[in-house]
């Protein structure tokens, strides 16, 4: 099994900053993809942003320019750094991991982390 483990979420006043980390753990063996979603009450869950093995990002419209996602393949770990927060990005964040694990035979694997709360007053 593949485990993802989030931090950096919390209470931030409109136009601060915040960075989301998630650190993925187990018997990996490649990762393709990172990205991370949201979810605000009483919508579904929407892609923020996602960079691949081969470093191409893609941004959500509503955060470009202020939302960068950066990876570190050393310890398995994507971030999100978020800029100019408005109160509309308030939000669950969840980060999504795909890729192989497995020592000796390998498996695909799609992991979702347990998700964490930014929250932007205005």
């Amino acid at each position: 099994q593949v485990q993802l483990t989030e931090s950096g979420g919390g209470l931030v006043q409109a136009g601060g900053s915040l960075r989301l980390s998630c650190a993925a753990s187990g018997s990996i063996s490649s990762i393709n993809y990172m990205g991370w979603y949201r979810q605000a009450p009483g919508k579904p869950r929407e892609l923020v942003a996602d960079i691949t093995s081969g470093d191409s990002t893609n941004y959500a419209d509503s955060v470009k320019g202020r939302f960068t996602i950066s990876r570190d393949n050393a310890k398995n770990t994507v971030y999100l750094r978020m800029n100019t927060l408005k109160p509309e990005d308030t939000a669950v964040y969840y980060c999504n991991v795909r890729g192989k694990r497995g020592v000796f035979y390998f498996f695909d694997f799609n992991s979702w982390g347990q998700g964490t709360q930014v929250t932007v007053s205005s």
